[in-house]
């Protein structure tokens, strides 16, 4: 592992930390100052009622599109920046410092790197440009209620009618559908092959077609961020199946090799351990005696201790990809402690705020520290679970049998 950048490096990083200090919109800088950004805030900004924030959401689209740094790890030819693993990792960790949001969602993370391996010529010239412009978004129609950590007993049919697809199902859990303008979808399109074959991946090019409903879910915590979406007599042209029909689930399970470091993570908990060690010199809600008096002090120190942890393995990753090795178990270990960690970190800030934090709201740190051990709950479920993570780790990773 390297920690030091080289003079290359060196010179990127002033690029971007440049960029952000000129360009991260005032909305963004101040959602920084107050703690950090919002679940999916720019995919919501872009689609918000208030012009302020559709303008930040696409000045800021605009600037990162300059450079290519909308899809840092896209190859030129297709509108992307083309970057190393280590710029890529630069460029997320500036952004993370800066409390910078990411532009694109899943369009960029998810369906243009899937487009740009499997898609055909007609479908790279007609969606990745708009993704890259942040004219249009995707929302990602995978899980089912029934197909969660088993994705591949999804039943969500896409019957052929002619020069068409006739789609009837329903996915969960589908995060920014009410504010997205498109969805892919893993969808069955043979009902007799076993459940890893007979799945197409499917464009949906408008997510307000008729037929389609979107429903959302309210989350414990009071947020609106995913929603329930059902297909009813929903018809798709053929001509949107990307790559093979009936191989779906292999195209669906691709994506370009691009920075999994996890950078984002190792920051965001630092940021909040720093913040909760600012409120407790200041003494908010009687924080510093109950961290002096009591065994919080050690349990301060575990935390910190985590937070170094959580860098060291994002710094293994990606200097594993700066090698051109492929990081395997060594990403399912960085996602499951920080998940993990996140929670820990979490339920640490309401015992230092002891019975204040039995209060509920945005108005007072001890309040938010609530709200915010209550929003970790599903870190542990969300992108791979905690004992999916596990099974990776201890078969791939340590090479025990599978039971």
């Amino acid at each position: 592992m390297d920690w030091i950048d080289s003079p290359e490096q060196a010179a990127f990083r002033v690029q971007v930390k440049e960029l952000i200090d000129t360009r991260l919109p005032d909305r963004y800088q101040e959602l920084a100052r107050q703690g950090g950004l919002p679940e999916r805030v720019w995919e919501f900004d872009r689609r918000s009622d208030d012009p302020a924030k559709r303008e930040a959401a696409m000045d800021w689209a605009g600037a990162l599109g300059e450079r290519g740094w909308v899809a840092a790890h896209w190859p030129t030819e297709y509108g992307g920046a083309g970057l190393t693993p280590m710029e890529q990792f630069i460029l997320n960790h500036e952004l993370a410092l800066a409390s910078a949001p990411g532009v694109g969602g899943s369009g960029v993370a998810m369906l243009g790197p899937t487009l740009i391996v499997h898609g055909n010529d007609e479908q790279k010239e007609k969606y990745l440009a708009p993704i890259l412009a942040g004219e249009t978004t995707w929302a990602q129609g995978y899980s089912e209620p029934g197909s969660g950590s088993d994705l591949a007993s999804l039943q969500t049919r896409a019957v052929r009618d002619g020069d068409d697809f006739i789609v009837n199902g329903q996915k969960i859990w589908t995060s920014g559908a009410h504010t997205a303008d498109s969805i892919f979808a893993l969808v069955r399109t043979d009902t007799e092959a076993p459940k890893h074959r007979g799945i197409s991946f499917l464009l949906i090019e408008d997510i307000h077609d008729p037929g389609i409903t979107v429903r959302p879910l309210i989350d414990m915590n009071g947020r609106h961020y995913f929603n329930e979406v059902f297909f009813e007599d929903v018809r798709v042209p053929a001509r949107n199946i990307v790559g093979e029909l009936n191989r779906g689930w292999y195209v669906g399970m691709t994506l370009l090799d691009f920075e999994r470091s996890n950078i984002a993570g190792a920051v965001g908990a630092r940021r909040t351990l720093s913040r909760l060690f600012g409120q407790i010199r200041d003494d908010v809600k009687g924080a510093r005696r109950r961290v002096t008096e009591g065994s919080l002090r050690h349990e301060l120190a575990e935390r910190y201790i985590e937070t170094e942890v959580m860098y060291q393995l994002s710094f293994r990753i990606i200097s594993m990809q700066d090698r051109g090795l492929v990081p395997n178990y060594e990403a399912s270990m960085a996602k499951l402690f920080n998940s993990e960690l996140g929670q820990r970190l979490a339920l640490t800030t309401t015992r230092v705020f002891g019975p204040h934090a039995t209060r509920w709201g945005d108005d007072d740190p001890a309040a938010r520290a609530t709200r915010n051990y209550v929003g970790m709950v599903p870190a542990t479920i969300r992108g791979g679970t905690s004992e999916v993570q596990r099974n990776v780790i201890a078969t791939r990773g340590l090479g025990l049998p599978r039971t």
